[in-house]
């Protein structure tokens, strides 16, 4: 297992299908850098999955009436079909298996053990009609960091955690107009305070990796001394708290972070061929991986912040990831996909109806990686059409002219070309600074250079069509699976002849349909 890199996306909670805004971030951002490092030569495992813990899986359940468990196994399948649809492949599929849950109470109850939590009164909102404290999902109001109404437990907005009892004016999302009133409840906490400039220090030597909004979101949490991270919860939904001091709650969705993606960790590189081991094992630092998150703003508290200080709880033997790639929010109509209000596109409708390719490209192009971009399926047909289909389809056709006649010499110009082609690609594949946006923009600009070049030497103008289908690959995976044998990027380059071959050509997106 050693050099192994880890590419982790965050598991979506259990209550729903993938819609475009899930795909066009961390999944298809994750999925791509894992094809290129792949065609690069470099050993990756790519792990991901669903939670099934948080309460929002709760108050959908009841809003849809069935029950928590029917709709968690539901929705599970239908996320792993749907990544499928638009052609992400993922190697380790963490869900609810008793091991996973097994290792995450296991984890918290080392904690416990070693003295690492605490047993200390938190303030919660509580309904007393329902008998039942409000945490996360089931309770709204203002974040009293920069004031946006959210649910309590994490800010979509500013990305701080929200503590239930701080929230402005808080009032249950199942009954709004329930009285609720604040009560006190013990539960196990991480000190947060204690580890704070462990951190500060660990982010000060990463910080120019990060984009910005993540960087300024972590320099503002880690400014201001740490509250108390509550470790488990007063409720009954969940993975059951160990330990007497905790009897009847559950560990916090937001405190698995780290046990999850040991797991899942483990899990993918199991599917790839590794030898089983212990959960934590590519995690210690004789295990020289390296940990890559693809993750949305709003995750990174308890995946950069609560969770690498659980790490640091754990032991010393445990590496600290360094590399938190995060996107903001991405669109419909210019407002937030809500699957409450049916307010989206899902994932598998689309892909349906839609080459996925094409889906693949435009998600890309219009990744929302240092702000909110913007879904239009207009823009989807126009664009593709006029960037991506129209040229391929004319340069394909150029090739042509050239198959049936053997091997044709490649120039030392066409392999220099060929060097560029791909310097360029690297620069937008290549951590820290990947960007599927830069990608995109790298591959229309090569499609538009082949379409308008004149052509006088076969050999040259195939190669460079070749390398160019090579650097696409890892989002033009159906094209590259017909038009490539194999998808080494850097080899290609060196190559002193070639024989065309027939390229496959591409669908528009209102053909397709």
């Amino acid at each position: 297992m050693t050099g192994r890199t880890i590419v982790i996306s965050p598991a979506p909670t259990a209550n729903g299908d993938l819609h475009l805004g899930h795909l066009a971030g961390p999944f298809l951002a994750a999925d791509v850098y894992t094809r290129y490092a792949r065609a690069a030569g470099r050993e990756v495992a790519f792990g991901s999955g669903v939670q099934d813990t948080p309460t929002y899986v709760v108050t959908t359940a009841d809003r849809l009436g069935t029950t928590p468990e029917a709709l968690v196994r539901r929705s599970a399948k239908q996320v792993e079909e749907t990544l499928t649809a638009v052609g992400i492949e993922v190697d380790g599929f963490t869900g609810t298996e008793e091991r996973f849950t097994s290792f995450a109470r296991r984890l918290v109850d080392d904690l416990r053990v070693a003295g690492k939590l605490r047993l200390r009164s938190m303030t919660f909102p509580y309904s007393p009609r329902t008998g039942r404290y409000l945490v996360d999902g089931h309770v709204r109001g203002g974040c009293p960091v920069c004031l946006a109404d959210g649910c309590a437990g994490l800010c979509e907005s500013c990305g701080h955690p929200i503590a239930a009892g701080e929230l402005i004016d808080p009032r249950s999302t199942a009954h709004p107009d329930d009285p609720i009133e604040l009560r006190a409840a013990r539960v196990l906490v991480l000190p947060m305070e204690q580890y704070r400039e462990r951190l500060r220090t660990h982010f000060a030597t990463v910080a120019a990796a990060l984009r910005p909004h993540t960087a300024q979101a972590i320099d503002e949490i880690l400014s201001r001394p740490l509250p108390d991270f509550p470790v488990t919860y007063p409720i009954s939904w969940g993975i059951p708290a160990p330990g007497p001091e905790a009897a009847g709650q559950v560990i916090n969705p937001n405190a698995e972070p780290v046990a999850w993606s040991m797991y899942c960790s483990m899990l993918a590189a199991e599917r790839r061929g590794a030898e089983p081991g212990t959960e934590d094992a590519l995690w210690r630092r004789d295990a020289d991986a390296q940990i890559v998150y693809f993750l949305g703003f709003d995750n990174i508290h308890p995946f950069a912040v609560s969770g690498l200080a659980m790490l640091l709880a754990l032991g010393e033997e445990y590496v600290l990831p360094k590399l938190f790639l995060t996107n903001e929010f991405y669109e419909l109509d210019h407002e937030k996909f809500s699957t409450s209000r049916g307010h989206l596109v899902w994932g598998r409708e689309l892909a349906a109806q839609v080459p996925r390719d094409l889906i693949r490209f435009h998600l890309a192009a219009t990744s929302p990686e240092f702000q909110r971009t913007n879904f239009d399926p207009d823009a989807l047909t126009r664009t593709t059409r006029s960037r991506l289909v129209d040229p391929w389809n004319r340069i394909a056709g150029k090739v042509d002219d050239w198959v049936g006649q053997g091997r044709l010499a490649v120039s030392d110009r066409s392999r220099a070309t060929a060097a560029r082609i791909v310097e360029r690609f690297t620069a937008a594949y290549e951590l820290p600074r990947f960007s599927l946006n830069r990608v995109t923009e790298t591959l229309t600009s090569q499609l538009a250079r082949l379409d308008r070049l004149p052509v006088r030497a076969g050999g040259d103008f195939c190669h460079e069509v070749d390398v160019v289908l090579r650097c696409a690959a890892p989002i033009l995976i159906d094209l590259a699976a017909t038009g490539l044998h194999d998808r080494a990027i850097h080899a290609a380059t060196d190559r002193t002849d070639i024989t065309p071959t027939r390229l496959p050509r591409m669908t528009a997106a209102q053909d397709a349909s």
